[in-house]
């Protein structure tokens, strides 16, 4: 028997074995039987599910709930191993990052030239994206009475850029996927001034922001992986010899930079500084970090080029662990809020979708594909961004919770929006405005 068929028949087993479980634990009302019986249920069930070719889509889903199952029942088992919070600042900082740069191998640079073939279609998108998710997110906070910080959270989660997640519904739903790349790359850096200033401006007022804080948050948590992808986007398609020898010499720079870091260089040149000019020198560091890492990973895919093709999965289990440990060190505000704060982020989320795609569609007059495209560009946000910026505050347990409670939803909604779309034609209309006319060049990206 193949060994995937193996896998999954071992995962279909578990599942089985764990409704039982779950199901002999509560009926003998032995908690940490049932407990255990619905983690194994639900883990069971991530793996097994690839069995079936037509529900394969639905798998990064399931390993999310499956995440989120367990972080609700063994909260502080997964956020404490042998006594270090793994929930820590910078922990979560180093996971996004790879995360944020794992995303970032799927854009390329000619994503961004080919803003220009189609610049309506991307300036709706990105116009979208960032009027209606803040806008609808505030309204929510004034609707329910959550506590200040996990009212903060709904609002961040609404003023993040687009993620991952979009482009692979996108993608499962034969949507226009160059559309959908280009709008990700564009919020993306758009995000980097957009998302501080919406959280300023609709939650200043219930907890303290730090404007310029939160730009270099966004800096790093994103715009220098992401750029670091580019960079060795750059190395491997477009850089001539004197382009590679200059990327190279300002990686030796990097180098000699850090290490004097490293060597008692903060404390004697940065230390001094004010803290305004402190925050950015970190940001310089980890510029220099980035154009290490672009190198060293631009070498390893000449020398391994299949590394590519894990990216995706990097991608999805950075997301997968930061939904899991947000919600364990949310759980206890989780147990006071969550019927409601569940019910909130699904209106946030399917809001989204549908606003999104009926100014697309009717205001702006985009044909049925694109705004279709349109509609999970605005409904699905980066929770990692927003999980990154939470845990940069010291709140992932409050501000970060929307964010843990969205990934799941979002991606529950999504499948079965885009599994749904996927089967109903499109019918063109004359009268609407083509985004774009070609479909991408660019390598698809795999749920």
């Amino acid at each position: 028997m193949h060994l995937k068929s193996m896998i999954y028949n071992f995962g279909l087993g578990m599942s089985a074995c764990g409704l039982i479980i779950s199901l002999i634990g509560f009926a003998s009302d032995i908690t940490s039987l049932w407990n255990a019986g619905l983690v194994m249920l639900s883990v069971g069930l991530a793996i097994g599910i690839n069995r079936w070719e037509n529900l394969r889509s639905y798998s990064f889903t399931v390993w999310i709930m499956a995440g989120f199952v367990a972080a609700m029942i063994y909260s502080k088992d997964l956020i404490i191993w042998g006594g270090f919070n793994i929930t820590h600042k910078w922990i979560v900082f180093l996971v996004i990052q790879a995360t944020m740069f794992s995303m970032g191998t799927k854009i390329t640079l000619r994503d961004f030239i080919d803003v220009m073939k189609m610049p309506w279609g991307v300036f709706v998108g990105t116009f979208c994206h960032f009027l209606i998710m803040p806008l609808l997110g505030f309204s929510l906070t004034l609707i329910f009475s959550f506590p200040p910080e996990v009212a903060v959270g709904i609002i961040l989660i609404g003023s993040c850029s687009s993620g991952l997640s979009s482009t692979v519904m996108i993608y499962i739903s034969k949507a226009n996927l160059a559309l959908g790349i280009s709008v990700t790359a564009v919020s993306t850096l758009v995000a980097t001034l957009m998302t501080p200033l919406w959280v300023k401006i609709l939650a200043g007022s219930l907890i303290e922001i730090q404007l310029m804080s939160m730009i270099m948050d966004v800096i790093k948590i994103v715009l220098i992986p992401i750029g670091a992808a580019m960079l060795h986007d750059y190395l491997k398609t477009y850089a001539s010899h004197t382009g590679k020898r200059v990327v190279h010499l300002l990686m030796y720079i990097s180098i000699v930079w850090l290490v004097y870091m490293i060597a008692g260089g903060w404390g004697s040149l940065i230390e001094p500084m004010s803290a305004d000019n402190q925050m950015m020198m970190v940001v310089v560091n980890f510029v220099a970090g980035g154009i290490i890492w672009s190198v060293f990973y631009n070498w390893i895919h000449r020398k391994f080029s299949s590394v590519e093709k894990i990216m995706p999965t990097i991608s999805m289990l950075g997301i997968i662990f930061f939904t899991t440990t947000a919600a364990a060190a949310g759980r206890d505000n989780l147990m006071q809020v969550g019927v409601a704060l569940c019910f909130a982020t699904l209106l946030h989320n399917i809001g989204g979708y549908s606003i999104g795609y009926a100014m697309s569609r009717w205001v702006f007059r985009l044909d049925e594909e694109s705004s279709r495209t349109i509609a999970f560009e605005v409904g699905l946000q980066n929770g990692g961004m927003a999980s990154g910026l939470a845990a940069a505050m010291g709140k992932l347990a409050t501000v970060g919770l929307a964010a843990a409670i969205m990934t799941p939803l979002g991606n529950i909604t999504g499948s079965l929006l885009a599994n749904y779309w996927r089967r109903k034609e499109i019918k063109p209309v004359p009268s609407a405005t083509p985004a774009v006319a070609a479909q991408p060049t660019t390598t698809t990206p795999q749920p």
